[in-house]
């Protein structure tokens, strides 16, 4: 284990110093023990350099924007330790590492394995759902739901001392972290980039992953353009705590075709040159286009946007209500496109302001949808109850009172974690 700066990570080495080397990633909510039962064998060829995720496993609580910046963080922890290749497996969160590095540093990674991965995590409204539960509730709501989500039924009941030790994990992770790390799965989207990598990769999976399944897997396979698909019966999303021999078995087979030095450097032959594939044509909206004075119409950044603090329901829904669209139009251009967009406040502050006004207005089905994105920007309950007590000053008592009402059914039913 190493102290590290922030623009680094927490890791652990194992094998010899002149082996090549393998780095292993490990999935949201866990720590790089989660491949203790893989690292007997592999190291009897590789030097096996293991990481935590910020927060995770007592790693130092520095919490990461994007899976890019996860990765140019595990770049560094490598390049201090004088590792320029390397082939590389990680799981789930770890996979979408994997293929960020094959995607902005192919000459960097020799051979890849994905582990219960997804070129697309699940939707971006489910991991921002996940992320306004932990604020509101910490972690253990995660906690108690990994079992179900990790394991299968037969190897949880078989298994308690296993099920127990995952939940400690998830329970001693720091929550900030693994907020972030949602809100990092919720933007990581790389379909349409899959046809860009080159590396050898072996998609692994779990028959019974019900979490990033074999659909997801065949994704993967199909949008690389060399990659093998492996099953592994009887597993579920954590294939290499639940059938360890089985995935050690695959991922030696796998990387074992790697040319090697001495040095403890893979060495493979160049990676072609992949060219990347002719964008397609993006319709304009309705009406979009440069303004008079040559801006770029800011629709298309605005329904982004929206989407992102309302969520893709309730956005569909509105846009679904206004059949001729020109209202929607109007709303998601300006109001989020060119007020919402702009830099002079952070989302946090957006959403107090835009609380304050929908109580002083009187506007109860918006405040409740406002109290939502609220949720997603960042803030959390008690800061929530704080604004309405201080409208009350400002706004009157009726309208406090009401907003009282209207805020706190919108936050139980965001904040309530499934049954």
């Amino acid at each position: 284990m190493s102290e590290t700066p922030t623009n680094t990570l927490q890791y652990r080495v194992d094998g010899q110093e002149d082996a090549p080397v393998l780095v292993i990633g490990p999935s949201l909510g866990t720590t790089w023990h989660m491949w203790d039962r893989q690292i007997p064998e592999l190291t009897r060829e590789w030097r096996v350099v293991r990481f935590d995720l910020p927060g995770h496993g007592g790693a130092p609580a520095e919490p990461f924007t994007s899976v890019a910046e996860l990765g140019d963080r595990l770049l560094a922890t490598l390049d201090a330790l004088g590792v320029q290749r390397f082939g590389y497996a990680g799981c789930s969160l770890g996979g979408a590492v994997g293929l960020d590095l094959a995607l902005r540093a192919p000459q960097r990674v020799a051979s890849l394995a994905l582990v219960a991965t997804s070129p697309r995590f699940g939707s971006a409204d489910e991991f921002r759902q996940r992320g306004v539960i932990v604020r509101a509730n910490g972690l253990e709501p995660m906690a108690r739901a990994a079992p179900e989500q990790w394991f299968t039924p037969l190897f949880a009941g078989a298994q308690p001392a296993i099920v127990e030790w995952a939940v400690q994990m998830v329970r001693t992770t720091d929550a900030a972290c693994y907020v972030a790390a949602c809100e990092a799965l919720a933007a990581f989207d790389v379909r349409e980039s899959l046809g860009r990598i080159g590396i050898p990769a072996l998609v692994l999976v779990g028959s019974e992953d019900q979490v990033t399944g074999p659909a997801e897997a065949r994704t993967l396979v199909a949008g690389i353009a060399d990659a093998r698909l492996a099953v592994v019966p009887g597993a579920s999303h954590l294939a290499p705590v639940e059938q360890p021999a089985a995935v050690t078995d695959l991922l030696t087979e796998h990387f074992a075709g790697t040319a090697q030095e001495s040095s403890g450097t893979l060495t493979v032959p160049p990676l072609p040159a992949v060219p990347a594939p002719a964008a397609e044509p993006v319709p304009a909206p309705p009406a979009a286009g440069p303004d008079a004075a040559g801006r770029p119409d800011p629709y298309e950044a605005g329904l982004g946007l929206r989407r992102e603090v309302l969520g893709d329901a309730h956005v569909d829904q509105a846009l679904a209500d206004d059949p001729d669209s020109a209202l929607q139009e109007l709303v998601t251009r300006y109001a989020w496109g060119e007020v919402w967009g702009r830099e002079g406040l952070d989302r946090r502050t957006r959403s107090v302001v835009t609380l304050t006004a929908l109580i002083a207005g009187g506007h109860h089905e918006a405040l409740a949808d406002q109290t939502r994105a609220a949720l997603r920007n960042g803030l959390s309950p008690d800061e929530l109850r704080e604004i309405v007590l201080h409208t009350a000053v400002y706004c009157g008592l009726p309208a406090a009172e009401t907003a009282q009402r209207v805020v706190t059914r919108a936050i139980r039913e965001e904040t309530t974690p499934p049954a």
